[in-house]
């Protein structure tokens, strides 16, 4: 079984698995959407983590109808949703270990909020 990141797939495998030309995924290359591996023939490499990424373009552009443009600022904002989520995870760990030790240290400040996400602000 192969990694969810590891390149294995040509691209005329993925083409036909999405039922798509292998011109449109090269056009999402060129736009920025998608970025394959290459090989040292220079042969295109995709994972399964850009597949997926492919699905959810093909499920923008033809189920609601969002220009390549409007898919590239979605995809920005779901990269940076996803950053912040694991920075989130890292600090909820942090915050744990403190916890459960009993001790914060001097120099931080922890802050909690009640809503759906924890608000963590350690001081310098």
């Amino acid at each position: 079984m192969h990694g969810y990141d590891e390149p294995v797939y040509l691209i005329s495998v993925v083409a036909k698995a999405l039922n798509i030309h292998p011109q449109t995924l090269r056009q999402y290359e060129r736009e920025g959407l998608i970025t394959p591996s290459r090989t040292s023939g220079k042969m295109r490499l995709y994972s399964q983590r850009d597949i997926d990424r492919i699905n959810m373009i093909l499920r923008l552009t033809r189920d609601l109808g969002i220009n390549l443009a409007g898919v590239d600022v979605i995809l920005q904002l779901k990269d940076q949703i996803d950053k912040f989520e694991s920075e989130l995870e890292e600090l909820k760990l942090k915050l744990a270990k403190y916890e459960n030790a009993g001790t914060i240290p001097p120099d931080k400040t922890i802050v909690k909020s009640r809503s759906s996400y924890d608000i963590i602000i350690f001081g310098e």
